[in-house]
């Protein structure tokens, strides 16, 4: 959007209450960015983008990389937006969802699929216009959405208590034409699929479970049912090259890693309540786990991995109340938190940009620094003070001379 902050209070009145802060975390090789203290950090905010319009609470996330396009679920809202990256702006909405959910974008098949909960839907659209191609009728509760490119399946979650019944389903469908090939049960409704990269098995996380369930995608078959100690498993990332997967749960909170292989926890380290976004950082080691769903603060809690079973909290960078969902893109080295609006109608908050917003930062090569228990408790209340923290950050041309886009 290119607005400076002092241009804001004129047009805030003008605007939608929600935002999109487009905080993407740039990758910086050089390990130019420090802490206030003087250490370097892996994460540095340096853009935001608003997304007007947009109501409630914002969800997953994928990307068009060779487009240079970011679509955001719009869940309360209906919609599913969509950001131009190159630009640095919002550029149009997806309307008639109910419950938006998951989102994935398939370059090879030149289309976009994107779940509806409330509906039982699973849309298709052509990639490049965004035409609607099909539409895909399963069962309510439609959610995670994942592609396998050798078989061209997509694999997508749904059923449970939002479809009445007590077992959850994987719906498999054919990419190429658009139809269910397939289902296999699990124990309830899913919260997060992976996949490794052979497409031979897919991992199913069940929040209401505490559960992970293993299938084995040839057979369509259950392998292997492994309990989760700490309660309400969510998001998740894998590490194929060490068998660890990296679990967020909600009571408490905490980062589980988890061998792969046979279901044993090897750690358990604090994260941020209200979690919602784990990924792993292969080239960096690291795991980065966004939360603050539903809470007055969000953070980032940025882990390091020193071996498979040992790894360090390494930062904890404050985000925005709400700002649970996040996305990590590898091959755009960036990292993408989505904020809903601030429904504060104090002076502060309509000064520090009470809206929906996508945080976009740097991340560096440098083992980052842990917040002293000052920088902690500090609430943040403004979110200009956190984005200060790049202004002395080099950031690329899409950002305004002192490392910062508003």
């Amino acid at each position: 959007m290119g607005l400076r902050a002092r241009r804001l209070g004129n047009s805030m009145t003008r605007c939608s209450k929600i935002w999109l802060v487009a905080a993407s975390l740039l990758i910086a090789n050089s390990g130019l960015a420090f802490s206030q203290e003087g250490g370097k950090q892996p994460l540095r905010l340096v853009q935001t983008i608003p997304l007007p319009n947009v109501k409630g609470r914002l969800d997953h996330m994928d990307v068009d990389v060779k487009g240079k396009r970011l679509f955001v679920a719009g869940l309360e809202n209906g919609t599913f937006e969509v950001v131009d990256l190159s630009a640095g702006k919002w550029v149009r909405s997806i309307p008639g969802f109910k419950k938006a959910q998951g989102a994935l974008f398939v370059p090879g098949l030149n289309k976009l699929f994107l779940a509806s909960g409330d509906d039982g839907m699973l849309r298709v659209f052509r990639g490049d216009t965004l035409e609607l191609l099909d539409s895909i009728h399963l069962e309510p509760g439609p959610n995670r959405v994942v592609y396998e490119p050798k078989s061209k399946l997509v694999y997508v979650g749904y059923g449970g208590k939002d479809a009445g019944k007590d077992y959850g389903e994987i719906g498999i469908i054919d990419a190429q034409n658009d139809k269910v090939v397939g289902d296999t049960k699990v124990v309830a409704h899913p919260s997060e699929l992976l996949l490794d990269k052979a497409g031979k098995t897919l991992f199913v996380f069940v929040s209401i479970a505490d559960k992970l369930q293993v299938i084995d995608t040839n057979k369509r078959e259950i392998l292997s049912t492994w309990g989760v100690t700490s309660h309400r498993p969510g998001d998740a990332a894998f590490d194929e090259s060490t068998s660890r997967l990296f679990l967020g749960t909600r009571t408490p909170a905490e980062m589980v890693v988890m061998d792969s292989k046979s279901g044993k926890e090897v750690a358990h380290l604090p994260t941020p309540e209200g979690m919602d976004g784990v990924y792993f950082d292969a080239g960096r080691k690291r795991v980065y786990v966004s939360g603050g769903r539903d809470l007055p603060v969000g953070f980032v809690y940025v882990y390091q991995q020193k071996d498979a079973d040992h790894y360090e909290t390494i930062d904890k960078i404050p985000t925005r109340g709400g700002a649970g969902t996040s996305f990590w893109s590898l091959e755009l080295n960036r990292y993408y938190v989505a904020a809903p609006a601030n429904d504060s109608k104090s002076v502060e908050n309509r000064n520090c940009l009470g809206m929906p917003a996508l945080l976009v930062g740097f991340v560096n090569t440098g083992i980052g620094r842990t917040l002293t228990d000052s920088a902690t408790k500090s609430s943040f209340r403004c979110i200009l003070k956190f984005f200060t923290l790049a202004q002395s950050a080099e950031v690329g041309p899409e950002a305004s001379p002192d490392g910062i886009e508003w």
